[in-house]
């Protein structure tokens, strides 16, 4: 599987450091479309603060991840749901850590979720 960052110069806004406008992929043999995934420990419990969700909800999809025989280097698109636009650096910034530096498409959503004390939910398309 061959990764193309495509973020052109003419005809569109800059892409910032943590942004990617696409990427193209080339011959994966398989797609895994992640559910929107909480921080929710493996009893349902949410983290007590974002930190501590941003962590469970990164740890969570690194299960899924694994359970396809896939890393966070097979992420190629996130979208992320945020209660609060206060969230929207620390929500970066785990992304960010959680893909080693990867840069990927991405877009953030800021959205009531269906619990108050869900603070960041995240869904994910990985491609191997």
């Amino acid at each position: 599987m061959k990764l193309i960052p495509r973020n052109p110069d003419k005809g569109v806004y800059a892409a910032t450091p943590d942004y990617l406008h696409a990427l193209e992929v080339h011959q994966p043999e398989r797609f895994l479309y992640i559910s929107g995934t909480m921080g929710l420990d493996p009893d349902g419990a949410p983290g007590t603060t974002l930190a501590e969700q941003l962590d469970l909800v990164w740890n969570n999809i690194r299960a899924i991840l694994a359970s396809a025989g896939m890393t966070v280097d097979n992420v190629v698109r996130t979208t992320s749901y945020l209660r609060d636009p206060g969230f929207a650096d620390a929500n970066q910034n785990a992304r960010v850590a959680a893909l080693n530096g990867r840069i990927i498409p991405t877009t953030t959503i800021v959205a009531q979720t269906l619990l108050e004390a869900w603070l960041v939910e995240i869904e994910v398309i990985a491609a191997a």
